[in-house]
């Protein structure tokens, strides 16, 4: 069965810093009509940070849109003319300090395609050679460095809750348990 949705209309709805917003009416393969709202983002990157000994390097800062304060993996969006992993390095030092002697592209997924086309690019980072965080001017970051056993505890219990740092911390795991 053919599960596509053809695009009859699409029109801008918001047009943002960080995302647009735009209404599709498309056409189902029953040939009825139905509207989808749509975020347009430019795709970001998230920065598996491992030091030499097995910690992983976290961030915790208040996100508005979820009313709390999450512990993640550093992150940030792709700016216009950049490539992921110039990305990548520039948010991990940008939130941590951290410079990374040795950064590898996993793979990328998409964050919510129900409503939103924001690819992120996953990266490791390794041989990390620590620094000065130069967060941006509305970011109130805390660096965190916990061991992987207890981030996965931490993920067990509901006290880690974002999508792309639990796969993170997954990949993590793989990772120091195949060194």
């Amino acid at each position: 069965m053919n599960h596509e949705e053809k695009t009859m209309k699409s029109e801008k709805i918001y047009e943002g810093k960080m995302i647009n917003l735009r209404v599709d009416t498309v056409e189902l393969p029953d040939k009825k009509y139905s509207k989808r709202e749509i975020v347009e983002h430019p795709g970001s990157v998230g920065i598996i940070a491992i030091t030499d000994d097995g910690h992983l390097v976290l961030v915790k800062q208040f996100r508005k849109p979820v009313e709390k304060t999450l512990l993640e993996i550093p992150a940030g969006k792709i700016e216009i003319n950049e490539e992921p992993k110039e990305t990548a390095l520039r948010e991990l030092y940008e939130e941590t300090g951290y410079r990374a002697e040795k950064i590898e592209y996993l793979f990328e997924f998409y964050t919510s395609p129900g409503f939103s086309n924001e690819k992120m690019y996953l990266f490791l980072a390794t041989e990390l050679i620590e620094g000065n965080a130069e967060p941006e001017d509305d970011e109130y970051i805390e660096i965190e460095k916990i061991k992987l056993e207890d981030l996965i505890e931490m993920i067990l219990k509901g006290e880690i809750v974002d999508s792309k740092t639990i796969i993170g911390i997954y990949y993590g795991e793989r990772y120091i348990s195949q060194k």
